[in-house]
């Protein structure tokens, strides 16, 4: 038997791979022309709060700080607004004076806030391995493949392509050059409506869930009326008879916390906790909205909480950081607030944002150093803006 007492340690150094996880570098075929910090403030530093205040207050006005409802507490208390994605890029655009714009977010939301903003304005991401993992599901490439097989099939000039605000600037682009629209998830209905009656067909990128949940619930139609498109596979695993009857082209892609949530999760809160009211949001499977009793939008959930009468109960499908802290918020008036999964699940990529990552942004800018710039190129921008300002538009 080997002696452990006289092993010798193993020197482990982390790999490439190992601190891209943890945020502190980034892949280069990913990012665009930043890099991520290097040196990082300890997680354990007793002074992170009175440094990131300190920073902050150096800057004044010079900063604008956005924070996702899916960021941790710790970032959100340094957020001058908060809000859901489409929400925070309008509050950007709403503050031409900040010289710095701050995106407790993710990727997509820095992009989108970009586009949005002045070019005299930084939006910086405090650690750039914060992305989507939905956004990722659809690529310039693979959607410009698809448009392809839609042409061969003969139905190209009847799609209009709707995509969701969770998408990638580039997607955002194809959108605005294809004559269609990006659709939040309070105004996906709008939007789909606007979109039938400019085509026959709608291409929606990239979440499957609110597509057909939007379809389906909300318009009426069949899930029949539905087809999924895989981007991995030959023509999206569809022939052109299927594309020629369908009406909603769903792309293959989903959000990887709301789609943990199952009707055997629903079931057993109610089994669990009686009268509870289940309210989740349109990114779940179709059947777990199906057997919920209230679907929508962060801030319709949000909404919801606040004019729910006292001693209401409550299971929330969406992600555990907003659950949290509106369970902590109504917890005085008596409202019991959990989450519809007994297994926890925040959103991986929104978690990279934390204290460290936030004081090592608010202090370097506060030196004069810009750092982890969020820059969309003219030609994408363009276009993206154009699908954005037809969204605006909508009656």
């Amino acid at each position: 038997m080997r002696d452990v007492t006289t092993a010798q340690p193993l020197d482990v150094q982390p790999t490439p791979l190992a601190l891209l996880l943890l945020g502190r570098e980034a892949d280069p075929r990913s990012e665009r022309g930043v890099e991520c910090p290097g040196d990082l403030p300890s997680p354990s530093d007793p002074d992170l709060v009175a440094r990131a205040r300190a920073a902050k207050e150096k800057l004044g006005d010079k900063v604008f700080v956005l924070g996702h409802h899916y960021q941790r507490d710790e970032v959100i208390q340094f957020a001058d607004v908060t809000g859901d994605s489409f929400k925070l890029a309008r509050d950007a655009a709403a503050r031409p004076e900040a010289e710095y714009i701050v995106f407790c977010g993710v990727h997509f939301m820095a992009e989108s806030a970009d586009i949005l903003t002045t070019n005299d304005q930084a939006v910086v991401l405090p650690d750039l391995a914060a992305g989507c993992s939905m956004a990722d599901m659809a690529t310039a490439e693979q959607v410009a493949e698809c448009w392809d097989v839609l042409t061969e099939a003969g139905v190209a000039d009847q799609v209009v392509p709707v995509s969701y605000m969770n998408s990638s600037a580039d997607i955002k682009a194809f959108t605005g050059r294809h004559g269609g629209t990006i659709c939040t998830s309070s105004n996906a209905k709008r939007a789909l409506e606007w979109a039938f009656e400019q085509g026959e067909k709608v291409l929606f990128l990239p979440d499957q869930h609110l597509g057909r949940n939007t379809a389906v619930r909300d318009m009426g139609m069949s899930l029949d009326d539905c087809v999924l498109y895989n981007p991995h596979k030959p023509n999206g695993g569809l022939t052109a008879e299927q594309l020629r009857n369908a009406k909603m082209i769903l792309w293959r892609g989903h959000c990887s916390v709301h789609g943990r949530f199952s009707v055997e999760s629903v079931e057993d809160v109610r089994a669990r906790i009686p009268g509870v009211n289940v309210l989740v949001h349109p990114e779940c499977k179709h059947e777990v909205v199906a057997a919920a009793d209230y679907v929508g939008s962060t801030e319709y959930i949000i909404k919801a909480l606040e004019a729910a009468p006292a001693g209401s109960k409550w299971a929330i499908g969406t992600e555990l950081n907003l659950v949290r802290r509106l369970a902590n918020r109504f917890a005085s008036e008596d409202k019991e607030i959990v989450f519809l999964d007994k297994t926890v699940c925040f959103c991986s990529t929104m978690n990279r944002i934390d204290l460290p990552h936030l004081v090592w942004t608010l202090e370097s800018l506060a030196e004069g150093k810009l750092v982890n710039r969020i820059e969309v190129d003219p030609e994408t921008e363009k276009y993206a803006k154009l699908a954005l300002e037809r969204m605006l538009a909508l009656p």
